[in-house]
């Protein structure tokens, strides 16, 4: 039984139903790809698209072609959007089909360590039996302390693929890769996008020549930085909300916004799978502790993908989904 049908979770299942297991996968979601067809690289690969071509067809005059006036149609891009997650999700679920995996839909947590809990969104429990289970359920947004995500005005990026009109203002909190993509997106559809980040550098972890020709390029767009400034609170009003911070010599700034989004890192998706019925081990930051086979402290339980260490990838998860299926079926599965 693979927990799970993000592209660590499906691909797995369906290697594992390849060399001749009889698999099962499970998915809270209702629709199959995890985050990254879902709520992830899909739709917001498929709005960076859109907005660049909006943006260009708006600055071709400056190029000597004339055009009529440029209108944006957000409910139209929303649907495009949309639909190009739709094909890819149903494509999933008819290669679980077409491999004979059966697919479950709803929320999956450990009864015993054979036994595995499917809660369906009516609340309707069932009891399945594995002799081996794979922990793939992914990772989470992280919000900051005391601020709460709605989904409306503070968003996440899951929100932030979702709003229904171009905020005139929008605060991203956090510099990495993930808000810096919305908010790109957003700047290029009309919103004025300020980054608030803690750090002197935007993309950590990222070669800091790479992070300093990145943000020319989004400085370039329209975007402003706030460098070294710590988000203290964020107060809703009747216009949005207002961002207050700190900077490193300890000047405050508020920053009014129709929108702040969230994106100061993820976490692993754990909470749901009662772990402590089994006894699973987790490390200091609540990622599941593997060895280099990917199985965890108890003997036929494994994890994959974002739920432990390393870089919360789609194409990290996909490769260990393919591993570990092929040390469970008694291969010579590559080691992490």
């Amino acid at each position: 039984v693979v927990i799970g049908g993000g592209p660590g979770g499906y691909v797995c299942a369906i290697r594992l139903a390849q060399l001749g297991l009889k698999t099962a996968c499970i998915e809270s979601r209702g629709s199959l790809g995890g985050t990254c067809l879902n709520v992830g690289c899909i739709p917001s690969k498929s709005l960076l698209n859109l907005s660049q071509e909006f943006h260009k067809v708006q600055n071709l005059s400056s190029k000597g072609i004339e055009v009529g006036e440029v209108k944006l149609n957000l409910p139209k891009m929303m649907k495009s959007k949309d639909k190009a997650v739709t094909i890819l999700t149903k494509g999933v679920e008819f290669l679980l089909k077409k491999n004979k995996v059966t697919y479950y839909q709803g929320t999956g947590s450990f009864k015993s360590q054979n036994e595995i809990i499917i809660k369906d969104d009516q609340n309707k429990e069932t009891t399945i039996k594995a002799a081996k289970t794979v922990i793939a359920t992914g990772s989470v947004p992280v919000s900051l302390p005391g601020i709460e995500i709605d989904e409306k005005v503070i968003v996440s990026s899951t929100g932030a693929l979702k709003l229904e009109k171009v905020p005139k203002k929008m605060v991203v909190v956090g510099g990495g890769y993930i808000g810096l993509e919305m908010g790109s997106v957003w700047s290029r559809l009309g919103a004025e996008v300020q980054v608030v980040e803690f750090l002197d550098h935007i993309t950590p972890g990222m070669d800091k020549e790479i992070s300093s020709e990145f943000m020319k390029i989004l400085k370039k767009q329209g975007i402003k930085f706030n460098m070294q400034n710590k988000v203290e609170t964020i107060k809703n009003n009747k216009s949005g909300a207002v961002v207050l911070t700190v900077d490193k010599d300890g000047n405050k700034n508020n920053f009014d916004c129709d929108v702040v989004l969230i994106s100061v890192g993820r976490k692993p998706n754990t909470n749901s799978l009662n772990l402590d019925s089994v006894g699973i081990e987790l490390d200091e930051k609540k990622r599941v502790k593997t060895d280099k086979m990917f199985k965890t402290n108890i003997e036929n339980i494994y994890a994959i993908g974002d739920v432990i260490s390393g870089p919360m990838l789609a194409h990290k998860a996909e490769d260990e989904g393919i591993a570990v299926a092929e040390n469970i079926a008694g291969q010579s599965g590559h080691v992490n």
